[in-house]
């Protein structure tokens, strides 16, 4: 009888050798007589215990981990094939407090299911939330979109249904629904993993947006340093056209919907919506002027839904179980889940779905486990490089959007980051500048020649050189950047600059130097 083993095939988890650990296990059992099934699968999310394998036992599936290629023999030797002891051996991933205490409905099939395989994605509920959409007319369809209270988890957190609204009731003959999948804030992998590992809850999530809008084409517009991503999102397209999950008819409901994927050209900038279309039609990416929105006047100038891959991907679970059902989860006008992405100088770092309202430091001591470095926090970047930077007296802040913006901060994609007490702050702020200048579309002269000159002004602040007059200038710069800049490249800049000289003075008073802690 064949034993079936997963071990993920998650970048992080290439990255730590998973294709080594799947072949020494495959050799392994070959020697021993052993039949095995090697099942490649995503991950679970708890990046530090990768490559995590598991084992289908009569109890369940059991974890082990981090696994390398010269623990398999070991690990064969003690009944890895039965779920025996070794000190690798971690349980039922379900009950490992870091996942037992999370609130998986977007990625409740992720680190579980072959990301490829149709039949998998089935058996373990996929594609009922299509089931349910093809049942509902479009207008019962953004309805359920609509009170669920779902908002955009690209960063905006504008509502869901209120877009698909638009999109729905614009006249056109053609139109298209648009994921952004070019996720390029620094310490976000949730985009990534979703892709890498449960592909078709996207597919799906794309597929009912498209019949509730009226659109018959789609892109996955893939940020270019995915090829992971890249090859599995095609297979399982591929895979969801021959089942008919895709293609002219849809489940049979006579509803057509074609879905592409198209690499993105490697600019950050490319993230914003407007610049996305204009590089999906294979121009540079520039922002465009709003008016006209996408929703009316998109790619290729006709109505189109823009959303990012945690947007799509919550819908089936809506459709599915319901709009209460998905609104009972969070708090205030913060409904649903967020995909959280703990990252930076942290001892356990990962994925973590909770409900809106759970604190910074829940999520850094609870679920992050404090520093890697074992130091204390002295600052947490939440929202990406454009996010602000908290110190600790903020740490109890609600992750909630209305929470979040009361203390001059932003969710963004759910990104945090975390530094210990060594961190210069005022190079931090240097940083954001310098990000700006480099990934500026160049359009606006507030985000083009304002984010060079604050990193020339800045400079001068971290050498000491007149730093009072200095920093007046940086708060008029920024001033000007939020209030003239195109997008939010320009316009949310300030925020990690201010937000650090507003709660890190010390740093900028002393010429950029390190903490007192850290010298």
């Amino acid at each position: 009888m064949s034993v079936t083993l997963y071990v993920p095939r998650d970048a992080v988890a290439l990255g730590l050798g998973a294709n080594r650990v799947a072949k020494a296990i495959a050799a392994g059992a070959e020697r021993r007589g052993l039949a095995v099934e090697i099942v490649r699968t995503g991950s679970r999310g708890m990046l530090w215990l990768e490559p995590m394998v598991e084992v289908a036992t009569p109890d369940g599936r059991i974890a082990y981990g981090p696994v390398t290629p010269g623990d398999v023999e070991a690990l064969l030797d003690a009944g890895l094939a039965e779920g025996g002891a070794h000190p690798l051996r971690l349980g039922r991933p379900e009950e490992m407090p870091y996942f037992a205490r999370q609130h998986r409905l977007t990625f409740q099939r992720c680190g579980v299911v072959d990301p490829v395989s149709v039949l998998d994605y089935r058996e373990h509920g996929g594609y009922r939330g299509l089931e349910a959409a093809l049942k509902l007319d479009a207008e019962g369809i953004v309805a359920q979109v609509r009170e669920s209270g779902l908002r955009g988890r690209g960063g905006a957190g504008f509502p869901a249904g209120i877009k698909w609204n638009t999109v729905m009731l614009a006249k056109s003959e053609q139109k298209y629904v648009v994921c952004n999948a070019d996720e390029g804030d620094s310490g976000t992998f949730a985009d990534r993993m979703m892709m890498e590992g449960d592909p078709f809850n996207l597919i799906e999530g794309m597929t009912i947006a498209a019949i509730a809008t009226g659109a018959t084409r789609g892109y996955i517009y893939l940020r270019s340093e995915y090829p992971q991503a890249f090859a599995t999102l095609k297979e399982a397209i591929a895979n969801a056209e021959k089942a008919g999950f895709l293609g002219a008819d849809v489940m049979g409901s006579g509803k057509a919907f074609h879905l592409e994927v198209r690499l993105g050209a490697g600019a950050y900038i490319c993230g914003e919506e407007t610049s996305l279309l204009e590089s999906l039609e294979g121009k540079r990416g520039i922002v465009r002027a709003k008016p006209p929105i996408p929703a009316l006047k998109g790619f290729l100038g006709q109505p189109t839904l823009v959303n990012n891959v945690m947007t799509f991907t919550a819908v089936p679970y809506i459709l599915e179980h319901g709009a209460k059902s998905y609104a009972d989860y969070g708090m205030g006008r913060s409904l649903g889940t967020l995909a959280i992405q703990l990252a930076g100088n942290i001892k356990h770092g990962g994925l973590i779905e909770y409900a809106f309202g759970i604190t910074l430091r829940e999520i850094i001591e609870d679920f992050g486990g404090g520093t890697q470095s074992g130091r204390p926090v002295r600052a947490v970047q939440v929202g990406g490089p454009l996010g602000a930077y908290f110190p600790d007296h903020l740490l109890d802040t609600p992750l909630d959007y209305e929470a979040m913006a009361a203390n001059k901060g932003l969710v963004g994609h759910g990104g945090i980051v975390v530094f210990d007490d060594t961190v210069d702050m005022a190079k931090q702020a240097r940083f954001a500048f310098e990000f700006c200048a480099v990934e500026s579309c160049g359009k606006c002269t507030p985000c083009r020649i304002g984010a060079t000159r604050g990193v020339e002004t800045m400079d001068k602040v971290i050498a000491g050189t007149d730093t009072k007059r200095n920093l007046s200038i940086i708060a008029d710069l920024c001033d000007v950047m939020t209030d003239g800049s195109l997008c939010a490249m320009g316009g949310l800049t300030p925020m990690p600059v201010m937000s650090a000289i507003t709660h890190f003075p010390e740093d900028f008073e002393r010429g950029g130097q390190m903490s007192v802690a850290a010298e």
